[in-house]
This record gives C-alpha cells, sequence and structure tokens, in this order.
C-alpha cells in the first residue's frame, strides 16, 4: 500500500487526533522499526512497517465491519445538521475509520444495520442484481388478512405507480397484527408504503435480518459488535 504520514496512520486508528499524536511524537512515544519518531510527517507502511505508540505493537486494519442494532429516532447517516446519526454512536476509534451503513433504515425503525467503510462489499450488498434478502418484523394497526400474503407474492404496485418485487409474507398465529416481511429491495420507507397500499398502517418496524446476519437477541438497542470471520465470509459471499 502506499505509504502514509505516521501522525495520520496513528490517528485514524484510533490512539488520538492529529494534534494528540503530534504530542506523543514529541514526547518520545513512538518507534517505527525500533527508531524513535521525531517528525509527525514521516511516511510509513503501517502494513510492512513495525510500529510502537506507548509501548503498544500498532496492528493495521483497513477495513471495519459492524452489525449495529439502531434505535429509534437515530437517521442513517454518516452526518446530519438536526438529528444524531448512526455514527455518531460510535466511539472515536471506530469513527475514525470513515464507516458508512450499508443501506439506510428509516429513523424510527430499528434493528439490524450493517455499517463499514469497504465500498466494494457496500455497493455488491446493495446491487439490485444481487437482491439479497432482507427481514423485518411489523406490528399493524389492523390484522393482516390470507389475501395480502398473495398480494405481497404478486407485487405490491406503491402509491407512486411503482410495482415491488414479489415480497415474502407470514403472518403471526396468535396476534395477526404482527407479520414478517422478506424484501428484496430497499425502496424508500417500503415496508409501510407496500402496507398502505393494501390499506393498512405501520405501527412498529425492526429489521431483524440482512442476508446470512441475523439480529442477535442479546444486543440491546444502540449496542454494536464487530463481525466474526465467519459472518463476514457469509456476507461477502452473499448471491456471489
Amino acid at each position: 500500500m502506499p505509504k502514509e504520514r505516521i501522525d495520520k496512520v496513528l490517528s485514524n486508528m484510533g490512539y488520538g487526533s492529529r494534534k494528540e499524536i503530534k504530542e506523543k511524537i514529541k514526547k518520545n512515544l513512538v518507534t517505527v522499526e525500533g527508531e524513535l519518531v521525531k517528525d509527525p510527517g514521516l511516511k510509513v507502511d503501517p502494513e510492512e512497517d513495525k510500529i510502537i505508540i506507548e509501548g503498544e505493537e500498532v496492528f493495521y486494519r483497513k477495513y471495519i465491519y459492524l452489525l449495529m442494532n439502531k434505535p429509534q429516532g437515530v437517521v442513517s447517516a454518516t452526518f446530519d445538521n438536526h438529528d444524531q446519526t448512526v455514527v455518531d454512536l460510535l466511539p472515536f476509534d471506530y469513527k475514525s475509520f470513515d464507516p458508512a451503513p450499508v443501506g439506510r433504515l428509516d429513523k424510527d425503525t430499528v434493528g439490524l444495520l450493517l455499517l463499514t467503510n469497504d465500498g466494494e462489499l457496500n455497493h455488491k450488498l446493495l446491487s439490485p442484481k444481487n437482491h439479497v434478502d432482507k427481514v423485518y418484523y411489523a406490528y399493524l394497526k389492523e390484522e393482516a388478512k390470507e389475501e395480502d400474503i398473495r398480494a405481497f407474492e404478486k407485487g405490491i404496485v406503491l402509491g407512486d405507480g411503482y410495482k415491488c418485487m414479489p415480497a415474502g409474507l407470514s403472518i403471526g398465529e396468535e396476534d395477526k397484527r404482527e407479520v414478517y416481511v422478506t424484501l428484496r429491495e430497499g425502496k424508500f420507507h417500503q415496508v409501510k408504503r407496500m402496507w398502505h397500499a393494501r390499506g393498512n398502517e405501520v405501527e412498529y418496524l425492526q429489521r431483524i435480518s440482512f442476508g446470512s446476519l441475523t439480529l442477535p437477541e442479546d444486543l440491546e438497542e444502540g449496542e454494536f459488535r464487530e463481525l466474526t470471520e465467519e459472518e463476514l465470509r457469509l456476507l461477502r459471499n452473499e448471491n456471489s
């Protein structure tokens, strides 16, 4: 990989701001290949050079892959002038990688959201030709009916005339206001608009799976964790 400034590399990896890194260099707390760093502009190859800061060896990684249980009231964006974003929920050492959400969940929708700085994987998962399944749990204003299942399978026509791809629908046995919707696309407010087209309304919406990933039961709203190697491997193989 091309060489980068040592202060930028360490800042991007969460060891502090560029200003803080420069202070640590001034205090002789950073070495590269055993030599004290005197210049914060020193060019290094973080994949090859042995970098130590405050006695801790730096193990470089280019990409991060996070699974978040998105809470209500937070927008799926990297920046917003008015609302808190999913990136705002991350600590600095993750923010420094500049992750972005894979697709989006509406502000009042909760559940599984991926964040990564791997643009290639992000594009692959959102590409229409891959049709990665996304499953949503919804609680409706009125009970769902058997004819809704057939309508979803046929393809719901939205209010603007757009015909959705065929979608899966299952209805709860004990409470028919509980439904599970499987989409292979991701239009704006799609689940809500589909039910609106059926004369019903969504009162609560949660995404519970994205491709091979399922929302962990022990992950509270607003919490996140890194993907495991196996989860990442399965995700990379989605419809490839």
